[in-house]
């Protein structure tokens, strides 16, 4: 006993210099850490959801470990000292075990932090709100899963058979559950790309309606008639998607056909009765009321108007009154609105037209 205690004094005295200088850069190094930890501390104190950068890096830095600053102490310490091999090797396997586990709750809470960050102040109303904990699961068994292969590595163990059949292995749960993984990236576009919100009127195919809530694997609308619609994730961004609630106004295009007896002085006047009806709206301003076709049976005109605003409903309101003033305007310009017919002219074999009925007599008187 009392020689293991002169060979341990013995290397000290050796090694004081040495070893003063670790501890020193060791003592700054922890300090350094635990006044980064506490800034992490006070970020996430005045941003608890970490919706910001700032609040993520809080994140990160407040999940700095005392045992990993511990081992990296004794890492640095002995680095200036010459200890023996076997004990060398004892305190660098500790060392990349702490660092190790370390670096994987940083990648954890940095991913965790940006994926919050995106879903934004209100989790349970936006994209992935509602899915943050399957998600956590997730990342938590994908990065420790890496932290404990590389520990392995390190320590000696043979880990590409263990690397081998963690990649069979997830072949197979991949093809097994492709359809859900593939509706969770789908969900994971939406969350970063943003083309639509919780709240936004959407529209698809021939579906319209206002999206109530973005889950993992559906999203879930309420069209305009009342009925939800369910839409994988998948399906939804493989189509065309208009998003109503975006901009800050609307194009409504009506169409409607005059007769062909209107006569050309008045066909130009439609313009102007088409500006008049639809600036005295508010909100609406004229984009263009052009003549655009000579139909089967009616001269074909096209009016675009803009309404300022998202609303719907006010904007379907303007609409209808607008349809209703051209009518009157149009019933008071002698301008008459067409519809389907035919008119067919006969003629006899000299080319005189006649009529398809016969002509009554001429009276005897």
């Amino acid at each position: 006993m009392n020689a293991k205690l002169t060979q341990l004094l013995d290397w000290i005295s050796a090694n004081l210099e040495s070893l003063a200088l670790g501890v020193a850069v060791a003592v700054g190094l922890i300090g350094l850490m635990l006044i980064a930890r506490s800034i992490g501390h006070r970020i996430v104190a005045s941003d608890p959801g970490a919706v910001t950068w700032k609040g993520v890096v809080g994140r990160v830095l407040s999940k700095t470990g005392l045992l990993f600053m511990a081992a990296a102490a004794i890492e640095i310490v002995l680095n200036y000292a010459e200890l023996p091999a076997g004990v060398a090797h004892l305190f660098h396997n500790a060392f990349i075990i702490a660092f190790a586990l370390q670096a994987a709750v940083w990648a954890r809470e940095l991913i965790l932090g940006v994926i919050g960050a995106r879903v934004g102040e209100r989790p349970g109303e936006t994209t992935l709100g509602n899915a943050m904990g399957v998600i956590r699961v997730l990342v938590s068994v994908a990065v420790f899963a890496i932290a404990i292969i590389v520990i392995l590595d390190n320590l000696g163990v043979n880990v590409t058979a263990l690397v081998a059949g963690l990649g069979i292995g997830g072949i197979a749960i991949g093809l097994a559950a492709q359809g859900i993984f593939s509706d969770l990236f789908a969900a994971l576009a939406i969350l970063f790309d943003k083309p639509f919100r919780r709240g936004d009127t959407i529209r698809f195919d021939t579906t319209t309606g206002t999206v109530e809530k973005i889950g993992l694997k559906t999203t879930r609308l309420t069209s305009l008639t009342g009925e939800q619609v369910i839409m994988a994730n998948t399906k939804l961004l493989e189509r065309e998607v208009r998003n109503l609630a975006a901009g800050h106004e609307r194009q409504e295009t009506l169409r409607f056909g005059l007769t062909y007896q209107t006569p050309p002085e008045k066909l130009e006047r439609v313009p102007d009765i088409a500006r008049e009806v639809v600036e005295a709206q508010e909100g609406c301003t004229l984009h263009r009321c052009v003549l655009v076709a000579l139909g089967a049976s009616s001269l074909d005109h096209e009016l675009l108007f803009r309404h300022t605003g998202l609303d719907a409903d006010v904007l379907f309101a303007k609409r209808a009154a607008i349809l209703i003033a051209l009518l009157r305007r149009f019933a008071a310009e002698g301008i008459d609105f067409a519809y389907p017919t035919q008119t067919t002219f006969t003629a006899a074999p000299d080319g005189t037209l006649v009529m398809p009925y016969a002509v009554p007599p001429p009276s005897s008187h």
